[in-house]
């Protein structure tokens, strides 16, 4: 019986290296070798495509591909094995938040799921957006890309911690102005930072209308139109290719009315020099602060 193999639709999914970056990596250094099948198509072996998670994640963390591909696995795992040497550490170093993400590694989705609810509880929907889901997020982003929480715990602990926020934001009373619809761009599939955001914004008493993820920029454009929206505000996690950002964000501003703001925050933006026509936001509080600029230029909407 042969091996099972993925696509190279699934590994770009997967692993989050376009096809076509595969495709150069195949001629230029002999790696990926994938296989082919009865039509011809490429089908890449697991443990090919456990190589490529791992160069990967090495990528995100600022080393150079040029030099991973021609490395031993020997020496891939030695990088990766002193990195999460360093990145156990920090874990630890704050016991309350690593015994959340301990919760997660042991599978434990109903121990992990009644804990947040408490620390919401105790806290309120403010403090545990800022002091708990996002150091928390940040803190499962770095041991997901050091090779210490697989995939599937990963989206564990996004839907968990979504599911919880949606409640939490469903019982805030609906806002005024400015209403800000919230979204991202195709090929952005995580919505945690979305949730986050929406959950200060309406805090603010923002009337705040989310499209959830990957919403195409024409359809953005009429649902702005058709919601009366007074913002656009899109999130860019630190997976989405940052050399696209700018171009995106220019092709969608130049779509929608002078009048209109657009607002662009998550890890993405980070290292993205200012657009012409677009705010950048560079954390929660920043976006507290956005809220109060927009009424002070345009009024809070208390005689509409």
């Amino acid at each position: 019986m042969s091996k099972p193999g993925f696509s190279i639709t699934a590994v770009e999914r997967d692993v989050g290296l376009s096809k076509d970056v595969l495709r150069v990596w195949e001629r230029r250094y002999g790696f990926p070798a994938p296989q082919r099948d009865a039509h011809g198509e490429r089908v890449y072996p697991v443990e090919q495509v456990e190589r490529l998670r791992l160069i990967k994640r090495l990528m995100d963390q600022g080393h150079r591909p040029g030099r991973l591909l021609t490395s031993t696995e020997k020496d891939l795992r030695a990088l990766s094995s002193r990195r999460r040497a360093v990145a156990q550490a920090d874990t630890d170093a704050d016991d309350s938040l690593g015994a959340l993400v301990r919760l997660i590694r042991q599978h434990d989705a109903e121990a992990y799921a009644h804990a947040i609810r408490q620390q919401l509880a105790r806290q309120g929907l403010r403090s545990f957006v800022q002091d708990i889901v996002a150091p928390l997020t940040q803190l499962v982003g770095r041991a997901w890309a050091d090779g210490r929480l697989h995939v599937f715990e990963e989206h564990l602990f996004t839907e968990l911690t979504e599911r919880v926020l949606r409640q939490a934001i469903a019982t805030v009373p609906a806002g005024r102005a400015p209403r800000i619809l919230l979204t991202s761009l195709p090929n952005e599939q995580h919505g945690l930072g979305l949730l986050m955001a929406e959950a200060m914004l309406a805090l603010e008493g923002a009337h705040c209308i989310s499209l959830g993820t990957q919403t195409p920029i024409l359809e953005i454009v009429r649902a702005a139109a058709a919601h009366r929206a007074d913002v656009i505000a899109l999130s860019f996690s630190a997976a989405f290719p940052r050399r696209q950002v700018p171009a995106l964000l220019q092709q969608l501003r130049a779509g929608l009315p002078a009048a209109l703001d657009l607002w662009s925050g998550g890890s993405g933006m980070s290292g993205i020099a200012p657009q012409h026509g677009v705010l950048t936001i560079a954390g929660l509080q920043d976006a507290v602060q956005a809220v109060a600029g927009w009424r002070e230029a345009h009024g809070d909407g208390s005689e509409a």
